[in-house]
């Protein structure tokens, strides 16, 4: 990770961390890399949206880019038009499931796919200098929203099936996902129940969507639905529920999207790439299927790069980020719905009986701090985790990271004893928060 960005992207509370001084510097950037470069462009529903989209264009420009808005769209939405417009860069203005003061920058490559640490490093690198085009090699800024037919047209030939005869409770989080996603359903013959599909970006992520999958219980339940799927505010993640009230997480759709391919012989090398923060229970499933699993850190781009470096099928973390690499470029909540419906029409199951993998119970804590970094090399939060794990004694793991994208330290623990997941857990806790308030 460089200086402003981190594991996904560039992301911050607008005006406090993320200025549209910093969005012009992206935008410019992008222009000293490349000559002249085409951009596509596409946000969220927040309302800050249009002023950060604006300050990345006029950055571009200066420097003789040619911009193309294409208005609310998922992430993966920009990865595909992208690549399939044969673009330079696509740039995605979303902070994806964090609430509406805050707000990121994502960026594609030609081919769709997120850049990695060193070309963000390029980028900020690009920050010092500026380019400033004079006229008549300026660039130009134009909006064409009809471009999203070429997502949607994706995502329909992904189906196999019709929907139909299927009822399908959708919640939008009020953000990317919010007309697309009941469209394409609706499309394939299903009977969709849209929840919180509406263009608001001030509630966007706001008791809704994929990081509030409680809400979706209740109308699965209400609406006696086959099952039901919530996005977060840029449908990267998808976070499921069964016909019985159960959440489906993004470990257990990965785990039952790899035990598919490989029934049908298309889940390459027999193996599947999660995180670090993948549920133990996940890889012993996997593992009595005769399917290898691999750990990368924490973050959808450190999954795609060991799949694209191992020539991999599908990868993904907890949190509802699942690649489906033979099909996108980039996590994509949408399409992975699709693709999980298709499944239990062509497996003539039901989604609780596919994805019914009972998980070691984990405890995960939040803790706002002043310096992540700081903290994170103390030698008493050191001592701390070496003295836990110790305890843990191979039956269960302790993790302590950095957030990648907010002032936190996030805390795990994973056994088969939850009471001493909580305990080891609220013990962390403690000594981050001593540790933060030593001056």
């Amino acid at each position: 990770m460089g200086l402003f960005f981190g594991t996904d992207g560039l992301r911050g509370r607008v005006n406090e961390d993320l200025t549209q001084n910093i969005a012009y510097k992206i935008g410019n950037a992008l222009s000293i890399l490349k000559d002249r470069p085409t951009i596509i462009i596409g946000s969220d529903t927040r309302i800050s949206n249009s002023y950060l989209t604006l300050s990345v264009a006029n950055g571009a420009m200066s420097g003789g880019a040619r911009v193309i808005d294409v208005g609310v769209v998922p992430t993966a939405g920009i990865a595909y038009i992208t690549k399939t417009f044969k673009a330079d860069f696509g740039i995605v203005i979303s902070a994806s499931h964090n609430s509406g003061e805050y707000n990121g920058i994502k960026v594609f490559n030609s081919e769709g796919y997120k850049l990695s640490d060193k070309e963000e490093e390029r980028i900020e690198r690009c920050f010092i200098r500026e380019k400033v085009n004079a006229f008549p090699d300026i660039g130009t800024y134009e909006q064409d929203f009809t471009l999203i037919k070429l997502y949607r047209k994706f995502l329909i030939s992904a189906s196999e099936n019709t929907l139909e005869g299927k009822t399908i409770v959708l919640d939008g989080a009020f953000g990317a996902a919010h007309r697309i996603a009941p469209e394409v359903f609706r499309r394939l013959g299903a009977n969709v129940v849209a929840a919180n599909c509406v263009n608001d970006g001030l509630k966007i992520n706001d008791n809704c969507g994929a990081l509030y999958p409680e809400n979706l219980v209740k109308r699965v339940f209400r609406y006696k639905a086959d099952m039901g799927f919530a996005f977060d505010g840029d449908a990267d993640r998808l976070i499921a529920v069964d016909e019985k009230g159960g959440i489906i997480d993004g470990d257990k759709i990965i785990c039952g999207i790899a035990k598919y391919l490989k029934k049908l012989g298309r889940l390459k090398k027999d193996t599947a790439v999660g995180t670090s923060h993948t549920n133990m229970a996940i890889e012993e499933e996997l593992k009595k299927c005769g399917i290898d699993f691999i750990r990368t850190d924490i973050g959808d781009k450190y999954v795609l790069a060991k799949l694209l470096e191992k020539d991999l099928s599908v990868g993904g973390e907890q949190s509802g980020h699942v690649i489906i690499k033979d099909l996108a470029t980039t996590g994509d909540g949408i399409l992975t719905a699709i693709i999980v419906a298709n499944m239990l029409i062509n497996e003539k199951t039901t989604m609780s009986e596919a994805l019914n993998i009972e998980l070691y119970p984990q405890t995960n804590k939040n803790v706002i701090v002043d310096d992540k970094f700081r903290i994170m090399n103390s030698e008493e939060l050191l001592k701390a985790i070496t003295k836990y794990n110790a305890e843990l004694d191979g039956k269960g793991r302790l993790m302590i990271r950095a957030s990648g994208t907010e002032p936190k330290i996030r805390v795990m623990v994973e056994s088969r004893d939850s009471q001493e997941n909580d305990r080891i857990a609220n013990a962390m806790v403690t000594t981050i928060k001593r540790i933060n308030a030593e001056v």
